[in-house]
C-alpha cells in the first residue's frame, strides 16, 4: 500500500499553445451562460451567502483603485467543503463584475480539476495564455484589471506560487483561489502573507432563516452572543436585548422555532437546502460526501482502490456511533483493518473538513488514554448519513439531541479556526462529565449541551474540577440567564452565533 502526499503529476508531452488558447477562449464565451446557470434556479437568482458581501467588498474596493488599503486584498483564498457553495460565489462575483460594467474578457473562470485532468495543464499555463494572447502583454506590463476566478485550485500543487508571483509583480490582477478545506494547508509561507484567506463554512441557523423566511437577526447578535459567552456578566444587557429582538423577528416565522430548528439541523446546513425536499437534499449531501472520498482524500494523499470501501464505512461507524464511543482499536478491529490505518484516514478526513476532532482535555504535563471525538463539520453531514444507511428518525429526541452538539461543537470550531476567540476546544474526559471544555488563555469554561431541559450536577463538578470562573448550559430554556456561576443559554439562542 502506498502512503504520503501524491507527487504533482509530470506532463508527459509539451502541450500545443493552440490547445490552451482555444481552451482560454472557449472559458471566456461560455461564462456568462455558466453564470446564469450557477446563479439562477427556475429564473430565480439564487440568493446571496453572507460569505458573498464579505468577498464583494474586497472586489469593489480593488475597482476603486490606488487608495490606502484599497488593493491589499487583490489575492484571496477560498477554502471549503464541497457543497457549501462556492463555485455560486464565484459566479455571483462574476455577475457582480459585469453590472460594474467589467467586459468579458477581463473575467476568467477555470477549474484547476479540469484543466488538470483534459489538458495536463496547470494554472500558469492558463493564466499566461489569458494574460499574453487575450490581452496581449506581460504580467508586469498589464495597464488595465483583470479578474481571475480559479475554482478546486488544489489540484495544482503550485496554485499559491502562481498566486504569489503575479500578485508581486502586478497590481492589476484580482484573484480568488477556491478549493477544499485542505488549500490553506498548502499553502507557502510566502504566499499566506500576501493572501486573504475567506473559509466558507456550512450555514449556521441565522444565516438559513435570513436566506430560507426572509427573517434577519439584530445587529450585533452574533458578536453579542460571542462576547456574552466569553464576558457574560459583562455583555448579558447587551445579549439580552439582541435576544429579545430576535425573538420578535422569529414571530414572523409562523411556525413554531423549535420546529424550523429541528429542520436546520436535520437538513440546513447547505445552501441546496434552500430550495429542494429532504430527500433530495440528504442524497445531494451523500453525493458530496462520495466526491469527497473519491477527489479530495485521494488528491491528499495515495490509497489503494479498496481502501474507498474502508473510508466510507468509517464514516458511516462515527455517523451511528455518539461520539467518543469509538476508538482506533475498536474501529480497526470492527474493519479488520490496522489501527494505523484508521488513524491515518479519520487524519485525511479531518483535512477536508468532513470532519472534525474534538480532544480530551489532559491539563500540563498529564497523559490521557481516552479516543478523540470526532464530528462532522455540519450536523446535517450527519443526518444524511444515517438517513442514507436507514437509521434516521427526526422525531427520535435522542437523534435530534446528537445532532445538537454536533451543532455546538461546529460552532465552536468555527469560532476557532476563524476568530481565534479560543485557544482549544476540548471535551471532559472524565466518567460523566460536561460536553466540551473551552480554553480561553488560562481559563477553562465548561460547557454542558442538550435540546432538552438540562439539570446543573454536571457543570458544578466540572466548575469546582477544573476551578473554572463559571460554566455554560446549553439547552431548551426561554432566555439566557446567570444564576451563580452557572450561565444558562438557551440552544435556539445560542444557533445565532
Amino acid at each position: 500500500m502506498k502512503s504520503g502526499k501524491m507527487k504533482r503529476d509530470k506532463k508527459p508531452v509539451e502541450i500545443e499553445r493552440d490547445v490552451l488558447i482555444r481552451y482560454v477562449y472557449a472559458k471566456l464565451s461560455e461564462a456568462p451562460e455558466l453564470a446564469k446557470k450557477l446563479t439562477e434556479i427556475n429564473g430565480q437568482e439564487l440568493k446571496y451567502r453572507r460569505v458573498y458581501f464579505r468577498i464583494k467588498k474586497h472586489v469593489t474596493d480593488f475597482l476603486m483603485g490606488e487608495k490606502p488599503g484599497n488593493i491589499e486584498n487583490r489575492f484571496l483564498v477560498m477554502p471549503g467543503l464541497r457543497g457549501v457553495g462556492k463555485t455560486t460565489l464565484l459566479f455571483q462575483i462574476y455577475n457582480y463584475l459585469r453590472k460594474e460594467n467589467i467586459q468579458e474578457n477581463r473575467i476568467l473562470y477555470f477549474s484547476a480539476d479540469e484543466i488538470k485532468t483534459y489538458l495536463g495543464a496547470d494554472i500558469k499555463d492558463i493564466v499566461d495564455v489569458f494574460i499574453r494572447e487575450v490581452h496581449n502583454t506581460s504580467v508586469v506590463g498589464l495597464d488595465k484589471k483583470l479578474f481571475i476566478l480559479v475554482d478546486e485550485a488544489h489540484y495544482d500543487r503550485e496554485w499559491s506560487s502562481v498566486g504569489k508571483i503575479l500578485y508581486d509583480q502586478s497590481k492589476e490582477i484580482f484573484m480568488i483561489f477556491t478549493g477544499s478545506s485542505a488549500l490553506s494547508l498548502e499553502m507557502n509561507v510566502d504566499a499566506a502573507r500576501r493572501s486573504k484567506r475567506e473559509m466558507v463554512f456550512p450555514m449556521n441557523f441565522s444565516e438559513y432563516i435570513t436566506l430560507k423566511y426572509n427573517i434577519f437577526p439584530p445587529k450585533g447578535m452574533a458578536e453579542s452572543l460571542r462576547e456574552f459567552i466569553f464576558r457574560p456578566k459583562t455583555f448579558f444587557g447587551y445579549a439580552s436585548k439582541n435576544e429579545n429582538l430576535m425573538k420578535k423577528n422569529l414571530i414572523k416565522l409562523r411556525k413554531p422555532v423549535d420546529k424550523v430548528f429541528e429542520e436546520f439541523l436535520c437538513v440546513g446546513g447547505f445552501p441546496i437546502s434552500l430550495y429542494l425536499s429532504k430527500t433530495d437534499v440528504y442524497e445531494r449531501i451523500f453525493d458530496m460526501v462520495s466526491r469527497v472520498i473519491e477527489k479530495d482524500v485521494f488528491s491528499l494523499q495515495s490509497f489503494t482502490s479498496d481502501t474507498r470501501n474502508t473510508i466510507a464505512r468509517i464514516l458511516a461507524f462515527l455517523a451511528l456511533q455518539k461520539p467518543g464511543e469509538v476508538s482506533d482499536m475498536k474501529l480497526s478491529q470492527k474493519l479488520g483493518t490496522s489501527p494505523t490505518m484508521v488513524r491515518n484516514i479519520l487524519h485525511i478526513l479531518e483535512k477536508t473538513h468532513l470532519i472534525f476532532s474534538v480532544k480530551p482535555y489532559s491539563g500540563a504535563g498529564k497523559i490521557v488514554r481516552k479516543p478523540w471525538k470526532y464530528y462532522f463539520l455540519s450536523p446535517s453531514i450527519h443526518a444524511a448519513l444515517m438517513f442514507k444507511i436507514g437509521m434516521f428518525d427526526e422525531k427520535n429526541r435522542e437523534i435530534l439531541g446528537l445532532l445538537g452538539e454536533n451543532f455546538a461543537a461546529s460552532s465552536f470550531f468555527r469560532i476557532k479556526e476563524t476568530m481565534g476567540m479560543v485557544t482549544g476546544v476540548f471535551y471532559d474526559p472524565e466518567e460523566g462529565g460536561v460536553d466540551f471544555i473551552l480554553q480561553k488563555g488560562e481559563r477553562l469554561i465548561p460547557v454542558e449541551v442538550g435540546i432538552g431541559k438540562k439539570t446543573k450536577g454536571q457543570i458544578k463538578k466540572a466548575i469546582e474540577r477544573y476551578n473554572s470562573p463559571y460554566g455554560i448550559v446549553i439547552h431548551g430554556g426561554e432566555k439566557i440567564e446567570i444564576k451563580g456561576n452557572i450561565v444558562y443559554i438557551p440552544i435556539i439562542t445560542f444557533s445565532f452565533l
